[in-house]
C-alpha cells in the first residue's frame, strides 16, 4: 500500500445511509461446491427481498470474473485475491446501506474469515450450500465436472482442489432435499429473527 494516502471521511454516515433505506445492511455469503445452488438461491432471495421493498445487490462469481477479476485464474493464489477483491466490494455496498448477497465457491476457510473480519459482528452471514458432491456433479449445469474428471480443467474444487467445509455457518441449506422456495424462506426467517429486515415490510 502506498504511504502517501489518507483516509477521507464521508459526511453521510453508514448508519444514515441504511436508515434512509429503512433497513440494516448485511452480507449473505453463499459458499459451496459448483452446482450446489448458490446462484439459484441467491437470485431467488434477491427477488424476494426486492419484492418486499428492500435495497439489495447480488455479486456472482462468474459475473465478477468478466470484469473486476478478469485478470485472475484459478490457482490458490488467484482464488485468494478474487475473494479479497469481492469482500472489499461487498463492504462498500454494505456501507451504502444495502443488503448484499454474494455467490462464490470460496473454498478456503481463511478467505471466508478474511471477509467476515471486514464486517461488524452479526453482519456477515455465511450461507453454506451443503449439497453432496454427488448431487452437484449429477447436475453439472456448466459441464465443468465432466471436464474436470477428464483432466481438461485443473484445480477444480471438489475434484482435484479441496473445499473446506464451514465449521459454524449461520445458515446451512441442502438443495438436494429442499426446494428453492424452502431455502429462500429459511434465509428470510433468519433475517427476521436477527431483525435485519422487518416483519411488516
Amino acid at each position: 500500500m502506498a504511504s502517501n494516502i489518507v483516509w477521507h471521511d464521508h459526511k453521510i454516515t453508514r448508519a444514515e445511509r441504511s436508515a434512509n433505506k429503512n433497513q440494516k445492511p448485511c452480507l449473505l455469503w453463499f459458499t459451496g461446491l459448483s452446482g450446489s445452488g448458490k446462484s439459484t438461491i441467491a437470485n431467488a432471495l434477491d427477488v424476494a427481498l426486492h419484492e418486499r421493498g428492500y435495497h439489495t445487490f447480488l455479486l456472482d462469481g462468474d459475473n465478477v470474473r468478466h470484469g473486476l477479476c478478469n485478470d485472475l485464474g484459478f490457482s490458490d493464489e488467484d482464488r485468494v485475491e478474487n475473494i479479497r477483491r469481492v469482500g472489499e466490494v461487498c463492504k462498500l455496498f454494505a456501507d451504502a446501506g444495502l443488503i448484499v448477497m454474494s455467490a462464490f465457491i470460496s473454498p478456503f476457510t481463511s478467505d471466508r474469515r478474511m471477509v467476515r473480519k471486514l464486517f461488524p459482528a452479526g453482519e456477515f452471514i455465511e450461507v453454506f450450500m451443503d449439497a453432496p458432491l454427488e448431487t452437484c456433479e449429477s447436475r453439472d449445469p456448466k459441464g465443468l465436472y465432466k471436464k474436470a474428471r477428464a483432466g481438461e480443467i485443473r484445480h477444480f474444487t471438489g475434484i482435484d482442489s479441496p473445499y473446506e467445509v464451514p465449521a459454524h455457518p449461520e445458515i446451512r441449506l441442502d438443495t438436494s432435499c429442499h426446494s428453492v422456495d424452502d431455502c429462500v424462506e429459511s434465509v428470510i426467517a433468519y433475517l427476521l429473527e436477527r431483525e435485519l429486515i422487518a416483519r411488516n415490510a
